[in-house]
Order: C-alpha cells, then sequence, then structure tokens
C-alpha cells in the first residue's frame, strides 16, 4: 500500500476519501481553490496545497497544478474522486507518466469508454443489450435525420463524450430533430471541447437501473448488485436506491440474472479495473445498456450499506495492486437504503442558492448517515455543483428506510440558505414512489409543489 494519497477533489467526497485513507494507514493531501479554502476537506487533510483561484478551469480541472501539488508533497497516488478530471484519460496517463499511482481504471479502459456511441458498439459485439441507436457519432444533420428515420421517433439527442445530461435532448419531428441536434452539438463542443452527438430511441417513461463492478487487476471482476437512480431532474440523479423495487425480495430473477451478466461482461470488453458502474434502462421487461462510468458514484454509499462493500476502501487496495478476495458469491444484500442529494437551491424554482450556513445541524439516529462537504459557518459558493452533503438511510427494509428519512429530513436544520430539502420530503411522501411506481419521469407527475 502507498504511503500518501493526494486526494483531487473537493467537498464530500473529498473528505470522505480522506477518513477511508487514513483508517487505512494512508497519509492524506488535500488540494483545495481559493474558495475552498477553510472546508472540512482541507482541515482534515494531512496536508494541504492551494492550487490556484476559484475557477474550476483553474484549479480542479488544472492536471499541472495537480500533479506540481503531488510532487511538492511527496504523494505517491491520486484518487481524482468523482466530477472534474475523474474520467480524463489523459489525466490517468499524466499521473503514469509522472510515476504516481492512478486510483481508477487503466488509461486504455477509459479510452475505449470515452466516445460513448463507440463503447455502445464494443459491448454490443459482445452480446450486451444496448438501446436502438445510430451507428457511431452523426457528422451532421442530414445523417441524424436519416438515423431517426431508421430508429422511429422519438429519439434522444447525446453528447459522445457527455455527462451529468449536458448535450442531451429529445425529439419527436424531424425540425424539433434538426433544432436538438444544433443544440447539443454547441453544447457538448463548450462543455467537452467536442461536437460529436448520437442517437438513440428515446423511451417515454423508463427506469434507470446501474450496477456497481468492483474488478481488481489480476483478472477478477465481480458485480457489487444493483441500484435504482430512476428520479431525475434534467437527467440529473435526485433520489437514488438500493435494491431496486424491480428486483427486491428475489422478484425477477431471471432479468436481474441478466442485467448482472450484461454490466460483468461490458466491464470485462473494456478491460476494466478498479471500481465502477454500468448503467441500463428498463423499458417494457428489458434491460438495455447506456454506458459505463469509469469512477467512484455519487451513490456509492447506498451499495455500501447494503452490501457491506467498502468501495473506496476496494478503490485504494486495487490500486495498491492486491487482489480483490470478495467472491461474487459473497455479495449478499441486507436490507435496504436510500440516498438523497441535499442541494443548496430553491425547492421550487430549483435556481442555486449559494451562502452562508448559518445553521448546519444534520439529524442523527439509528440507519443515519450524512456525508457533508461543508460544516456550520461555512459558505456554499457559486463556482460548484451545489450540493451541500448527502443523505442516506439505511433500514431493514424499504418501508422502514422510508419512514426513517422522512424523519431524518423533517430534523435536518440548514438556515442561510434554500435547499431542495422540501423537494425530497415531497417525493417521499408521494403515493408512487411508497408503491414503488418509478420512473425518469417521476418528477413530472409526482412531487409538485
Amino acid at each position: 500500500m502507498f504511503q500518501k494519497l493526494l486526494i483531487a477533489n473537493r467537498g464530500e467526497i473529498a473528505r470522505r476519501i480522506g477518513t477511508v485513507a487514513r483508517q487505512m494507514g494512508v497519509k492524506t493531501v488535500a488540494v483545495y481553490s481559493d474558495a475552498d479554502a477553510t472546508l472540512p476537506f482541507v482541515k482534515e487533510a494531512d496536508e494541504a496545497v492551494r492550487i490556484g483561484p476559484a475557477p474550476a478551469k483553474d484549479s480542479y480541472l488544472s492536471i499541472p497544478a495537480i500533479l506540481e501539488a503531488a510532487k511538492k508533497t511527496g504523494a505517491q497516488a491520486v484518487h481524482p474522486g468523482y466530477g472534474f478530471l475523474s474520467e480524463n484519460g489523459e489525466f490517468a496517463q499524466a499521473c503514469s507518466d509522472a510515476g504516481l499511482v492512478f486510483v481508477g481504471p487503466p488509461p486504455e479502459a477509459m479510452a475505449r469508454m470515452k466516445d460513448k456511441s463507440q463503447a455502445r458498439k464494443l459491448v454490443s459485439a459482445a452480446g450486451v443489450p444496448v438501446v436502438p441507436g445510430s451507428d457511431g457519432v452523426l457528422p451532421d444533420v442530414q445523417s441524424a435525420l436519416e438515423a431517426a428515420e431508421r430508429i422511429g421517433y422519438p429519439v434522444l439527442c447525446k453528447a459522445a463524450s457527455g455527462g451529468g445530461g449536458i448535450g442531451m435532448a429529445a425529439a419527436s419531428s424531424p425540425a424539433e430533430l434538426e433544432k436538438v441536434y444544433r443544440q447539443c452539438t454547441d453544447r457538448a463542443k463548450a462543455a467537452f471541447g467536442r461536437e460529436g452527438v448520437y442517437l438513440e430511441r428515446y423511451f417515454p417513461a423508463p427506469r434507470h437501473i446501474e450496477v456497481q463492478i468492483l474488478g481488481d487487476t489480476h483478472g477478477h471482476l465481480i458485480h457489487g448488485l444493483e441500484r435504482e437512480c430512476s428520479i431525475q431532474r434534467r437527467h440529473q440523479k435526485v433520489v437514488e436506491e438500493a435494491p431496486s423495487v424491480l428486483f427486491a425480495n428475489g422478484k425477477n430473477a431471471a432479468l436481474s440474472e441478466q442485467l448482472f451478466t450484461a454490466a460483468v461482461t461490458a466491464a470485462k470488453t473494456f478491460g476494466y479495473a478498479n471500481a465502477g458502474t454500468v448503467e441500463f434502462l428498463y423499458s417494457d421487461g428489458q434491460v438495455y445498456f447506456i454506458e459505463m462510468n469509469a469512477r467512484l458514484q455519487v451513490e456509492h454509499p447506498v451499495t455500501e450499506l447494503t452490501t457491506g462493500l467498502d468501495l473506496i476502501g476496494w478503490q485504494l487496495r486495487i490500486a495498491a495492486g492486491e487482489k480483490l478476495t470478495v467472491k461474487q458469491e459473497d455479495v449478499k444484500r441486507k436490507g435496504a437504503a436510500l440516498e438523497f442529494r441535499i442541494y443548496a437551491e430553491d425547492p421550487v424554482k430549483y435556481f442555486p442558492s449559494p451562502g452562508p450556513l448559518k445553521v448546519f445541524q444534520p439529524p442523527t439516529g439509528e440507519g443515519v448517515r450524512l456525508d457533508s462537504g461543508y460544516a456550520e459557518g461555512d459558505v456554499v459558493t457559486p463556482n460548484y455543483d451545489p450540493m451541500i452533503a448527502k443523505l442516506i438511510i439505511s433500514g431493514a427494509t424499504r418501508d422502514e428506510a422510508i419512514a426513517r428519512a422522512v424523519k431524518a429530513l423533517e430534523d435536518f436544520r440548514i438556515e442561510g440558505i434554500k435547499t431542495n430539502i422540501p423537494l425530497h420530503l415531497r417525493i417521499l411522501k408521494a403515493p408512487a414512489f411508497s408503491a414503488g411506481e418509478l420512473d425518469t419521469h417521476f418528477l413530472d407527475h409526482h412531487a409538485k409543489p
């Protein structure tokens, strides 16, 4: 095991990685921008290095600044967390070239997954079911229109190098597709430096299911069961849970086996190692591969709480060259867990609400876990994602987890800014949520103010 780890991220995930590393006897190095100098993840690290001003492009996205911080502190490994540079193959390669261990998949695996349209081709050739779509990137509007005719409307236009719902929009007609194509290419270029987009069939009310993957560099790869992330807003996940209601208590056993087989096959096709997630859509009794994320997911705690797997701990061990000793038959589910992303935002208009946390008093109690990037008195900056914390609730059953979640959210006191806690309570109290009747358009029909 390496002795010193640089965490190339901020907020709650930097704090969580630091806690796990220190428990394993690994010293930690935090990197921070001017906007984050006083946050808990900086104070708790063994060392901290300023890497630039507030804009992410000048700090958390600056590969030279991060590599210089690693050199300055003598760090031997780098954990990218999620977001920022976590899925940047050039960063992974730069770490390797600098003699640093990158805590994530091999750069060549990331390269195979980078273009999502090409990733579809690879896994489809391996027998993994994919959402019907275009054959690669579409170079112009005319090729998009021709592909849409083959696929059938409505279609979803997606950035090939995208993520987080950026560069993604649906179209129901040729005229709408022409407009959407231009919007998506412009947004893809602005966000990812590349215009390439492709098309997929648009399902009107799918469920979003994902499978946790964990593999070592010795050829041993397993899945960590599934999570459901169907409740979304603008293609961004809002509430996640494990297990999915679709597969809880042994339901749809044949389909769940197909899901897990497809996930493992996809990961092996990419030559994957470390922790990752294979994402699927479920519609009309079928599951379809949409992409694989080459990183730890925001929602990984619900898997940890229901399987007992320490995903970050295994990330570090695998990166250090250790063998994954967990066998597939060892991975069993116990109970249920829900995760709520607590954002600094207006719960009705969904506008960001940065400002000082004049009061920040999280709930406590059985089954309550909080992964927070802030403490009382800290200021939520407008420079980054507005997530303040993740509230993760577990219980022996889904109903128990829901009841605990309602109480925890009602007890959560935050003053000085607006938060989306009222939205979460509306979701939990919607009859459709209790019934497990979920899809990616849940918020369009339920939990309205």
